[in-house]
């Protein structure tokens, strides 16, 4: 007996001392109040173990019928047992994942309650009469025993609760639990053993408390890891449960057998039922708070779903919310399309986030410039959109508005930022449709670009045809060439004053079977948008220089002409092409002329000479075409490799003729006298384009200029037609007439805009020149090598 107390002392001294360098240890960690918590459990644990061996073995007659003159020591023991359980539980509540907050602390114990209700009371229907588990040797309730055995059966459920809520791994949560509630059990066996049943059940409560102290010990010397989880939904149910089922089945053996329920009985039933009633009750309020913030959540998201993260206005999602609402409420609303000019420039220069910046003050302005119960909206990018409940006059003054205020300069640190804004504005019309509205307006905000921009387009029915147009067209065009709906017209050019035509430039037709006959300023710059421009542009070469080649081979000296895109132009395979279809078709370099316009000029001066360069290399021509239109400089002009101008129709039509000052001769085109003479300078030969009338044949044969091209001459002409005209010219009986009559052609042949690049992908060819008879004969270009190899001009 004596050394089973000693070693029991041994091992419980030990254990103390271990937990107790271990807080020493953690003193200046920041969870430092758990392990001191748990070494001051392990000390009160000591103490009463201490004072139950000094009670029983200093009193050698102790026996079991002098428990009464012993009450106060079990009493004592007991306090020790309930103070080491109480901080021994609040250190493990306390360790670092044991718990996250109060409220769940607050189930923890709850739901151990229950587990402990439901143990103290089976164990309570197994120890009391009429089972009497342990026979005679069970102890007859009285004060300490019921404390200790209170204090076991708590320190028991709250302990298992932690286990089993614990995430793997748990070896050490469980290794302290288990410490603790050994503990705590062992003093109960103490207390019992004092109290009633002897030095027996002393000695085995001492041993059972010593190894639960050395068991603590072992499980805090190094950290328990792991976290506790505390579910309020998935795993809950068990934990009530299971205890409820363990109580009534132990009542109703207890009834069975012939037992009554005496005053502790009932108190365990009915602190069992009030825990499990405030329990749900603690549940029921933590799942009123999960939804109500899972509520909010979802109202922050869905917000956050219908707002632009950037500039705080709605996105797309939410305008069309809104405009949905508009529309099942019926009120008639106005959108506005906006779009910045020019923005990505500012992302290009100077940066995303300055262009970010830029976009936030965007959305501040819109925002402050709007009535209330408008919205507005970034759609995207650099787009936006303002939903508008009223009239289109309101609309429009709110437009108005908005085209000045975007349009100040926005101030950043770097520097201001100048950008304007098009706007597009569409009311309903009609039925409410959410998704016709938000279309017109896009169209509206289209149109508002094409023309300009920094502008207000509104709405007209007339923009849904253009676009069904305009998108049929295109869908056409990309099977126009297999279906061999394309034509080329050829329109002859004139030696002066002869009119005998010597060459002719090749212009694209469209005859479309459903569409009919479509325009060349129409389709050309469609092909330009959505690359077909290239595919369109070698087939009109080819064709060019296969008609070419046999004009050539039937005898007929002439030459071909050809327009060339920009977009074609800076190709890098082009070159290639226009050498491939001269070989292809046999036809002499210096017979294909290429026309590039001055829109190419503005372009890239540099890249274009060097692609100017390399077609000349090939023996082509180049003619710059539309001269006079505003883009070419002087300057320009002498560094470009051109062989010809062609001087646009506004100089030759722009002026009446004027007479020469101070002699006698024929009235003449001052600006085409001009351009004459610089050509001759600059040792390039000059067509006049667009000559329509006698008055102004006569104005530029008078200034000096030697080739014509326009109405007066002929209409772009079918093939054969330029054919007969080429025969009827040269043959035997031809005479020179001072206009020839015109082949039949349409009625009016459309001047392509100058600032629209048209389709042509062949090089320009040698002019015709000028007999000193003044008729026409047709030969090569100035500048192209004659036949003894001396360039002629």
């Amino acid at each position: 007996m004596v050394a089973v107390a000693v070693l029991s002392g041994l091992l419980a001294v030990a254990a103390t001392a271990l937990l107790a360098g271990s807080a020493r240890r953690r003193s200046a960690g920041p969870h430092r109040q758990p392990y001191l918590l748990l070494a001051a459990a392990a000390a009160v644990a000591l103490v009463g173990m201490s004072t139950g061996l000094a009670v029983v073995i200093g009193d050698p007659g102790h026996a079991p019928h002098r428990a009464t003159q012993l009450t106060g020591w079990p009493v004592l023991i007991a306090v020790t047992v309930a103070l080491s359980g109480a901080a021994a539980c609040a250190g493990l509540l306390r360790l670092p994942g044991a718990v996250v907050s109060r409220a769940a602390t607050a189930r923890l114990l709850l739901d151990g309650l229950i587990i402990a209700t439901a143990l103290w009371f089976v164990g309570w229907v197994l120890f009391s009469g009429p089972t009497r588990l342990l026979g005679a040797a069970t102890p007859v309730a009285c004060p300490a025993i019921l404390l200790a055995s209170v204090t076991a059966a708590a320190t028991a459920g709250l302990t298992l609760i932690v286990v089993l809520r614990a995430d793997s791994p748990r070896f050490r949560f469980a290794l302290l639990a288990a410490g603790i509630t050994a503990t705590t059990t062992g003093g109960l066996g103490v207390v019992a053993g004092v109290c009633q049943t002897g030095r027996g059940m002393t000695l085995a409560g001492t041993a059972l408390l010593a190894l639960g102290l050395l068991a603590a010990a072992l499980a805090v010397h190094r950290e328990p890891s792991g976290q506790v989880d505390v579910d309020l939904i998935r795993r809950d149910g068990e934990y009530a449960f299971v205890p409820m089922f363990a109580m009534a089945a132990s009542a109703m053996f207890h009834l069975v057998q012939g037992g009554r329920f005496d005053a502790l009985g009932i108190v365990a039933g009915s602190i069992e039922g009030f825990a499990l009633v405030a329990r749900q009750y603690l549940t029921l309020n933590d799942m009123r708070g999960y939804a109500g913030r899972l509520a909010e959540r979802e109202a922050h998201f869905r917000e956050l779903a219908h707002t632009d993260p950037l500039t705080g206005l709605a996105n797309r999602r939410g305008l069309l919310r809104e405009m949905q609402r508009c529309a099942d409420e019926g009120v008639g609303c106005v959108l506005l399309g906006l779009d910045l000019d020019g923005f990505k420039n500012v992302n290009d220069m100077r940066g995303h986030d300055v262009g970010d910046m830029v976009l936030a003050e965007v959305g501040r302005r819109l925002r402050g410039n709007l009535r209330p119960g408008d919205l507005a909206a970034r759609l995207g990018g650099d787009e936006f959109a303002v939903l508008m409940r009223g009239r289109q006059a309101d609309a429009d003054v709110v437009a108005e508005r908005l085209l000045r205020v975007l349009g100040r300069e926005y101030d950043q640190p770097d520097g201001p930022v100048f950008l304007s804004v098009s706007i597009g504005v569409a009311g309903q019309c009609g039925e409410p449709d959410v998704v016709g509205l938000l279309r017109h307006a896009d169209l509206a905000l289209r149109y508002a670009k094409q023309r300009g921009k920094n502008r207000i387009e509104r709405y007209d029915g007339t923009y849904d045809q253009l676009l069904l147009r305009r998108t049929r067209l295109e869908h056409e065009m990309r099977g126009a060439i297999e279906r061999d709906e394309l034509r080329l017209a050829f329109q002859p050019v004139a030696s002066l004053p002869s009119v005998r035509p010597v060459g002719a430039e090749a212009l694209l037709r469209w005859h479309h079977p459903e569409l009919g006959n479509v325009r060349p300023d129409e389709f050309i710059p469609l092909a330009e948008e959505c690359g077909m421009i290239a595919k369109l542009g070698a087939w009109v070469l080819h064709q060019a220089c296969w008609q070419l080649s046999r004009w050539l081979a039937d005898g007929h000296d002439v030459w071909v002409s050809v327009n060339v895109s920009p977009r074609e132009l800076h190709a890098p395979e082009y070159v290639v092409q226009v050498a491939e279809a001269l070989r292809a078709h046999h036809v002499p370099p210096q017979r294909l002329v290429l026309e590039v316009t001055e829109h190419a000029v503005a372009t890239d001066l540099d890249e274009l000479i060097r692609r100017l360069t390399a077609l000349r290399l090939t023996g082509v021509r180049i003619a710059l075409d539309d001269f006079g239109a505003g883009y070419s400089s002087l300057g320009q002009l002498r560094r470009l490799p051109i062989d010809i101008l062609k001087i646009d129709h506004s100089l030759v039509a722009e002026h009446e003729p004027v007479r020469p000052v101070d002699r006698d001769g024929p009235a003449f085109a001052p600006m085409v006298d001009i351009v004459m003479r610089l050509g001759h300078q600059l040792g390039l030969e000059v067509i006049a384009e667009g000559v329509t009338s006698p008055t102004e044949l006569a104005a530029v044969v008078a200034a000096g200029c030697r080739f014509g091209q326009g109405a007066l001459f002929g209409w772009g002409v079918p093939a054969e037609h330029l054919e007969a005209m080429l025969e009827a010219a040269t043959s035997p009986g031809a005479r020179p007439a001072s206009l020839p009559p015109p082949a039949p052609a349409p009625p009016v042949r459309p001047t392509p805009s100058p600032l629209l690049p048209r389709l042509r992908s062949h090089p320009p060819v040698p002019a015709p020149r000028v007999s000193q008879e003044g008729s026409a004969q047709a030969g090569p270009v100035p500048g192209a090598p004659t036949g003894d190899g001396v360039p002629r001009s």
